[in-house]
C-alpha cells in the first residue's frame, strides 16, 4: 500500500515519547508556494524530520523500520498559525530527537536540532530546546553564577554589579589599558572586561595586558579595599586556548572572557576544568549572525549548560537593538530560571548603557544582573573615576527608589554628584506605560489631588 506519512514520525505526541530519552526542539516554520493551494505541509515536515536524523531523499534498504523507530525525529507537536493566504503554510512545530544519536556530545546535538534544517524552509527559526535530565546531568554548568561572583567580590547585598568595558576595543598598550582600569577601580567598579575584539595585537599581548592590569587593580585595592574581577580575553585556536587559560591563572588572573566564535565544546572544556577556578564569561556578539534562525533564549540555554557564569543579553534600550522586548527579557529569564544542579548565568543587558538607564534595566531584569558600560562610563564629563562612581550611585538609586521622580531626587543629593552629572549629559529614558488590562485609556488608574 502507499504510505504518504511515515507513522514512526507522525503518530506521536509529547505524551507518547519517552521524554527522558529525547530532546524536544521547537521551531517556527513558514513556507509559501505562489499559486499552489495544496501545499501538503506534512510532506515537508517529513523531509525535515528525516534530514535532521536518519533519512535521505531516497528510501534505501538499510534505512529500516528499526533504525527509524529508534533514531528518527518524531513529530510531537504541530500548531498551525491561521492566515488568509491560501498559498502559505505557517506553523509552530515540535520534534522529539533521540539522545541515542549523540549521547554526551554537544557538537552532534547541534547538528540534530540546528543543522541542515535551516536549508529547507523559506523561514525557519529554532525557538526552544528542552533537554532531558539525563543529558543535563552530563554537564556541570557555571562554577559561580551571579551569587558566586558577588561572593568573590565580597558583596553581601543582592544587587546588580557594574562592569567597565575597556575602550577603545583595541589599540591601547598594556600600560594604557592598566591606567584606564585603575581609574575605574578607584571609582568602585565591580568588574572589568576586555572588549570582544581584544586579543593579541601588535602592541599588546594578553600576557602583558594581564600583568599590568592586575598590578593596577591591586594598587587600587589598597585605596578602596575592593578587588574587581578582570575578565581577560583569551579567545584563540582550540589547540592554544587551554594553555592560555592556564597561563592566565599562573599570572594571577581572576576572570576569563571567551567569545562565541570559540565554539561551545571548547568553551565547555574550559568551564569544566577545575584548575580554572575563576568566572568565565561568554561574549555572544557573534551570535548576531544567526539571530534570524536561532532565538536568543536558545543561545542562552546552551551557553549556561556549557558553563557561562555571565553572558551578554540583548534588550530594547541597546545602542544595537536586535530582538523584541519580550525576547530580550526571556533570554535573561532563561539564564536565571531553576535548572537542576545548573547554576544561574548572570544576564548582562547591553550595549550602549548609561547611568540614567539603570532604573529601567533593574526594574525589568531584577537584581541578579551585571550591567556593562563602555562609553557610558568612560565618557563621563568628569572622567573615568567619576564614570565608575556614577554607575555605583545609579545602581544604589535604582535599588532604593520606585519612581523616576524619586530617582532624580536621589541624583540631586550632594553625595551623588557623579550621577547628577551623568544624567545632565545623557538623561534617562521614560519607560512607556503598558497598555493592557483596561479597555480604554480613560479607564486607567490615575493619581488624584484631594486637598
Amino acid at each position: 500500500m502507499r504510505t504518504y506519512y511515515q507513522p514512526e514520525i507522525f503518530n506521536n505526541m509529547l505524551e507518547s515519547v519517552d521524554l527522558k530519552n529525547h530532546i524536544v526542539a521547537t521551531y517556527y516554520i513558514k513556507n509559501r508556494k505562489e499559486g499552489v493551494d495544496f501545499l501538503d505541509h506534512f510532506s515537508f515536515i517529513q523531509s525535515l524530520a528525516l534530514e535532521s536524523s536518519t533519512g535521505t531523499w531516497e528510501k534505501i534498504k538499510d534505512d529500516t523500520l528499526e533504525v527509524r523507530d529508534t533514531l528518527s525525529c518524531k513529530l510531537v507537536g504541530y500548531f498551525e498559525i491561521p492566515g488568509g493566504d491560501p498559498y502559505t503554510a505557517e506553523a509552530v512545530v515540535q520534534f522529539a530527537m533521540s539522545v541515542n544519536a549523540f549521547v554526551d556530545n554537544i557538537p552532534m546535538m547541534l547538528l540534530s536540532f540546528a543543522g541542515n534544517c535551516f536549508a529547507y524552509a523559506q523561514e525557519l527559526r529554532l525557538l526552544d530546546v528542552s533537554f532531558p535530565d539525563d543529558v543535563v546531568d552530563n554537564f556541570k554548568g557555571p562554577k559561580f553564577g551571579p551569587a558566586g561572583i558577588r561572593k568573590l567580590l565580597g558583596i553581601e547585598e543582592r544587587r546588580p554589579l557594574s562592569l567597565h568595558i575597556i575602550k577603545p576595543k583595541m589599540g591601547m598598550t598594556p600600560k594604557a589599558t592598566a591606567n584606564q582600569c585603575y581609574e575605574t577601580a578607584v571609582g568602585g567598579v565591580d568588574l572589568i572586561k576586555d572588549d570582544e575584539m581584544t586579543s593579541d595585537t601588535y602592541n599588546c599581548t594578553f600576557e602583558d595586558r594581564l600583568k599590568y592590569v592586575m598590578e593596577a587593580l591591586h594598587k587600587a585595592k589598597e585605596k578602596t579595599g575592593k578587588m574587581p574581577i578582570y575578565l581577560c580575553s583569551i579567545t584563540d585556536e582550540n589547540r592554544k586556548v587551554h594553555d592560555r587559560a592556564r597561563k592566565l591563572i599562573e599570572l594571577g588572573g581572576n576572570g576569563i572572557l571567551i567569545t562565541y566564535t570559540q565554539g561551545l565544546s571548547s568553551f565547555r572544556d574550559l568551564a569544566e576544568d577545575p584548575a580554572l577556578n575563576v568566572p568565565l564569561m561568554m561574549h555572544g556578539s557573534h551570535m548576531i549572525a544567526s539571530m534570524k534562525s536561532i532565538s536568543w533564549p536558545v543561545h542562552a540555554k546552551l551557553a549556561r549548560l556549557c558553563g557561562a557564569d555571565l553572558m551578554l543579553t540583548p534588550y530594547i534600550y541597546s545602542s544595537i537593538p536586535m530582538v523584541s522586548h519580550e525576547e530580550g527579557l526571556r533570554t535573561a529569564q532563561v539564564k536565571l530560571a531553576p535548572w537542576k544542579h545548573i547554576k544561574q548565568t548572570a544576564p548582562m543587558p547591553a550595549a550602549g548603557t548609561y547611568p540614567g538607564i539603570a532604573p529601567a534595566i533593574i526594574g525589568e531584569f531584577g537584581p541578579d544582573i551585571i550591567i556593562p558600560s563602555g562609553g557610558g562610563m568612560l565618557g563621563h564629563p568628569d572622567g573615568y573615576t567619576a564614570g565608575a562612581k556614577s554607575w555605583q550611585q545609579a545602581i544604589r538609586g535604582a535599588m532604593d527608589t520606585t519612581t523616576d521622580e524619586e530617582f532624580i531626587a536621589f541624583a540631586k543629593k550632594p553625595e551623588n554628584i557623579d550621577l547628577k552629572h551623568a544624567l545632565e549629559k545623557w538623561g534617562m529614558p521614560r519607560r512607556p506605560a503598558p497598555q493592557w488590562l483596561r479597555a480604554s485609556e480613560a479607564l486607567r488608574p490615575k493619581p488624584m489631588k484631594l486637598d
